[in-house]
C-alpha cells in the first residue's frame, strides 16, 4: 500500500558482522540471500528491549493474534530464472523511485494473489533479485506500481527516500517464511509483516515510508519485534514452533501497511495449513520490540 513519498531522517549504514552462513534459494545455490551481516540474517535474541515497546505493542494490537499469511496455496511466489530469460520493458507509476533495467520476467510468472501483485525473481547467474509491485500485463507490456534489484552478495540499501516492491523501501525475498527452510529444521532470518497504521518515519534497514500520521505511538517502518524469550514453545506442531523459534532468534521486520500482525511467507504444497494456524494462539502481548542499533 503507497502514500505520498515525503523527507524522513537520515541513518546510519553501518552493519556489525555475525557469523552465521546467509541463507540460500534452491536453484540459486550460488546466491546467497545478502551477506551473512545484513540485517535481515542477523540473530537479535540478545540486543535490548525499546523504552517504547509496551506503547507501541499497545499500539498495533496486544491482543491481537499473529497470522501467517501464507500456507500450501497462499502467500508471495517468486521464481528463478537464468540469464537467457527475455528481458522485458517495464514501465512504473512510481518511475522515479524504480530501477528501470530489463526485468526478467518469464511466460507465466508467479504472481501473487490479492491487491499488491508482486512478482519476485532471482536470476541465479548473476545473483540478482528482482521485485515488482502491482504488476501487470497489459496489451502495450508489462506495467507495474514500482520495482527494485538487488544485488544478493551486497549489503547496498536503497537510495534514502526511495521505495521498493515494498512500502519501507526493503527487498521481500529475505523475509519470506519458505517450506524449504521449514523442511530442514530452521528459518535462519528475520520475517516481513505488515500493520494496518504506520508513523511517518522509518528506521533502518527501511528507507521509506507510507504514511503521513507523525502520532509518535505508531510503529516506523523497518520496526523490529521479537517473540519474547519466556514464550513458551512447547505442545506447538513443528513447522509452527520453526517459524516461532524464527521470531526469537532473529524477529520480524515492518516492511508495508497490510493488517495487523500478518506475516509473510512463499506458498508451497509442503506446508501444512493445520500446523501455521497455531500460530495465531500467539498475541501481539507476547512480542517486544528490539531497539534500534542505529
Amino acid at each position: 500500500m503507497r502514500a505520498p513519498f515525503v523527507l524522513a531522517a537520515s541513518i546510519a549504514l553501518a552493519v556489525p558482522a555475525v557469523a552465521a552462513a546467509p541463507p540460500r534459494v534452491p536453484g540459486a545455490p550460488n546466491c546467497p540471500i545478502f551477506p551473512a551481516n545484513n540485517p535481515w540474517n542477523q540473530r537479535v535474541d540478545k540486543r535490548p528491549v525499546a523504552s517504547n515497546s509496551a506503547a507501541l505493542i499497545d499500539e498495533i494490537g496486544a491482543s491481537t493474534g499473529l497470522h501467517p499469511d501464507f500456507g500450501r496455496p497462499y502467500g508471495i511466489p517468486y521464481v528463478v530464472v537464468g540469464k537467457h530469460t527475455k528481458r522485458s520493458h517495464v514501465s512504473f507509476d512510481y518511475a522515479d523511485e524504480s530501477d528501470r533495467v530489463g526485468y526478467p520476467i518469464p511466460p507465466n510468472p508467479p504472481i501473487e494473489d490479492g491487491g499488491d501483485h508482486h512478482i519476485l525473481m532471482v536470476e541465479r547467474d548473476s545473483c540478482r533479485l528482482y521485485e515488482l509491485y502491482a504488476a501487470e500485463k497489459t496489451a502495450s507490456g508489462w506495467h507495474a506500481g514500482a520495482g527494485a534489484v538487488w544485488n544478493l552478495r551486497s549489503n547496498h540499501l536503497r537510495p534514502k527516500l526511495w521505495t521498493s516492491a515494498d512500502a519501507a523501501g526493503l527487498p521481500i525475498l529475505p523475509g519470506l517464511a519458505r517450506a524449504d527452510e521449514a523442511q530442514r529444521g530452521a528459518i535462519n532470518h528475520a520475517l516481513r509483516f505488515t500493520v494496518e497504521r504506520t508513523r511517518r518515519a522509518f528506521i533502518y534497514p527501511a528507507r521509506h515510508y507510507a504514511s503521513s500520521d507523525t502520532d509518535p505511538a505508531l510503529p516506523p517502518m523497518g520496526l523490529r519485534v521479537r517473540l519474547k524469550a519466556s514464550f513458551s514453545l512447547a505442545g506447538y506442531p513443528r513447522q509452527a514452533r520453526i517459524v516461532l523459534t524464527a521470531l526469537k532468534r532473529y524477529g520480524m521486520i515492518l516492511a508495508d501497511n497490510g493488517s495487523d500482525w500478518f506475516i509473510t511467507g512463499a506458498p508451497s504444497p509442503n506446508w501444512d495449513d493445520d500446523q501455521l494456524n497455531a500460530i495465531k494462539q500467539v498475541q501481539g502481548s507476547d512480542l517486544e520490540v528490539v531497539a534500534p542499533s542505529h
